[in-house]
């Protein structure tokens, strides 16, 4: 049992510094929002240590981590209320310590590493950065069958990563000088790292940005398949996660992919149109991929809502990047799946009621628990 003012804290920690994901939580099955919270703050008070724009001495920040990394494996005594959260969730969930030491390792790579030269080596980071998250979140689930779920979840954790690089290149290079847009694929547009630091766009810059939506694209594309594989209580939180991240990819259209001179954002009513618009696709379609395709904004060549894998598969894509795992013909519609022996009566799919209600206590977290 996670301690209540631990809970607490690291709640006020995904409230202050994660709206969308934030908004996504609330609609979890208890026992799963409450590991949530506990993740999530875990993850900020480390990513805390490097994003720091006046940054300690590395040195410092190195230290910090691995005393972070040592209090989240449970060798080294903590009084810190997220990591004593922490190590209950990880103890209950059975969180492999590969999972934290991968994530520890991409934070300190944050500390020593600013420049990547090909996707290759970014993934290497999404290994840590992203990938670990979301293999620790299925802990937590602990879908029926983990494996099949668990490309699936690795695309969409690096599918959300990419959105965040490309809605954040003029955050990420003049708060903390780094960029994350591989060299190879900034000097296949034309695009100096001069170019970025000094916040000048160009139609190459933005020829650049577009690509990388689409790569970013198929990567949400894989990830969304494997929804259907979550417990149902789950499937709508996340599928609504991916809908909300997506959409910053219409916001950087918006503005001609033109994300030096302004960091895109999404509004809350925005947030809760799409929320709205999410759930009524999932409800009516009774599938995660099809509501996907329905409630995103992501375009296609024809104008509609999802984008055709094979017209975004160009040669600069780079080496191993261009083929996508075709979707699971092992994905079933909830009606032909085995039930889920569980006595968690939570983990059904929520109401619209309950819906109505969780992202009205996301945005007015005072008139509820």
């Amino acid at each position: 049992m996670i301690d209540a003012e631990n809970l607490e804290r690291s709640k006020a920690i995904q409230q202050r510094t994660g709206r969308t994901f934030h908004l996504a939580t609330r609609l979890l099955p208890e026992r799963i929002r409450h590991a949530t919270y506990v993740l999530y703050a875990f993850f900020r008070i480390a990513d805390d240590v490097v994003d720091d724009p006046d940054p300690p001495p590395a040195e410092r920040q190195l230290a910090e981590l691995e005393r972070i990394r040592e209090s989240a494996l449970g060798t080294r005594q903590t009084n810190d209320p997220v990591l004593e959260a922490f190590l209950t969730v990880r103890d209950r969930y059975d969180i492999p310590d590969q999972e934290i030491d991968e994530f520890v390792d991409a934070m300190a790579r944050d500390v020593s590493t600013d420049r990547y030269e090909t996707h290759d080596e970014l993934a290497g980071y999404l290994r840590g950065s992203s990938v670990a998250v979301a293999n620790m979140m299925l802990c937590v689930m602990d879908p029926d069958d983990s494996e099949a779920a668990r490309p699936h979840a690795k695309a969409l954790a690096e599918a959300l990563q990419l959105t965040n690089f490309l809605r954040d290149v003029r955050e990420d290079v003049c708060e903390y000088d780094r960029i994350y847009l591989p060299r190879a694929r900034r000097e296949a547009f034309g695009v100096s790292e001069t170019q970025i630091v000094n916040l000048e766009s160009s139609p190459e810059f933005e020829a650049l940005i577009r690509d990388e939506l689409a790569r970013t694209e198929r990567r949400y594309e894989t990830g969304v398949d494997g929804i259907t594989y979550l417990p149902e209580g789950c499937q709508f939180a996340v599928l609504l996660a991916a809908v909300l991240y997506a959409d910053h990819h219409r916001a950087i259209r918006a503005q001609g992919c033109d994300v030096l001179s302004e960091r895109p954002s999404l509004s809350m009513p925005r947030r809760l149109f799409l929320a709205a618009k999410t759930w009524w696709h999932w409800r009516r379609t009774d599938d995660p991929r099809t509501a996907f395709d329905a409630a995103s904004s992501i375009p296609t060549r024809d104008g509609g809502d999802r984008p055709i894998a094979s017209e975004y598969r160009s040669a600069a894509a780079g080496p191993n990047e261009t083929d996508q795992p075709p979707r699971s013909t092992d994905v079933r519609r909830r009606d032909e799946r085995t039930p889920r022996s569980t006595a968690d009566n939570s983990l059904g799919r929520p109401t619209v009621r309950r819906v109505v209600s969780r992202v009205r206590a996301a945005i007015f977290p005072g008139e509820s628990k």
